[in-house]
């Protein structure tokens, strides 16, 4: 059993608080200073506190606050060698964090979804950190990238699950204008992004041999498919993309004048 500690109970940090909770494999404490943001996370966790440092005992230290008081939060605490220090904040380089700490640094670049154990996440680390791996493990699927990659996971595995949402609702609103109720427009739509998502996991075929396995000649999914082809869509997406990317690229140029 594992001892994490999870510096800040934002959104991320109580999703990341509530997956480990869900696989029981870790013993978790929260900090944080805002006393009712502790109140939410503590069914979840063997020990919540606002005292950093009785926080910073554990085996892994999870910094998960905003980018801009990363460095306020590592200025306060003293850890050792023997330690892992974990930062998910965009655009923080490993570099600037590793001067600033004797701990080993992992960076990573988690998401929302790490609450119901469906995490994608990105990680660099010098070397693999076991204690690590099995934290990511539990909380979903992650992939090992270089550092210079991190910027594009942010956009993509970071951020992309607002743009999948923004997705799931035009389809919801849309079923809802054609006659569904609201709610079973909802179901409906969440279900089949999840169920098509696990589909790409699970699937030897290429996304180009699936679409092509839903769309039959004459059908009604090829009547849909060729309004989305003919549009903009895919140019949309990838400027959404690139406008994300640009912003983690801009957060850490800060950090590398300091």
């Amino acid at each position: 059993m594992v001892d994490v500690t999870i510096l800040g109970c934002g959104n991320l940090g109580s999703a990341l608080i509530t997956g480990l909770a869900k696989e029981g494999n870790h013993d978790v404490t929260a900090y944080d200073i805002d006393e009712s943001a502790l109140d939410r996370v503590e069914p979840y966790c063997q020990q919540t506190t606002t005292d950093i440092e009785e926080a910073a005992t554990s085996d892994v230290i999870v910094v998960a606050v905003k980018p801009d008081i990363v460095e306020t939060v590592l200025d306060s605490l003293d850890l050792s060698a023997d330690q892992t220090l974990v930062t998910v904040a965009a655009g923080v380089p490993i570099d600037f964090v590793d001067a600033r700490t004797d701990a080993t640094v992992v960076r990573i670049m988690p998401n929302l979804a790490a609450e119901t154990a469906d995490m994608a996440a990105a990680v660099t680390w010098d070397e693999v950190d076991e204690d690590v791996r099995a934290l990511l493990d539990d909380l979903g699927e992650f992939v090992e990238i270089d550092e210079e990659r991190m910027d594009v996971a942010t956009a993509l595995n970071g951020s992309g699950p607002a743009f999948v949402f923004y997705f799931l609702q035009a389809m919801k609103r849309a079923a809802v204008e054609e006659g569904l109720e609201s709610d079973d427009a909802e179901v409906l739509a969440a279900q089949t992004v999840k169920g098509a998502a696990e589909t790409v996991l699970r699937s030897d075929r290429s996304v180009d041999e699936l679409i092509d396995a839903v769309c039959s000649p004459k059908g009604t999914t090829i009547e849909g498919m060729e309004v989305l082809w003919d549009s903009d869509l895919e140019a949309e997406v990838e400027e959404a993309l690139s406008a994300a990317a640009r912003r983690s690229r801009e957060l850490a140029e800060e950090f590398e004048h300091d």
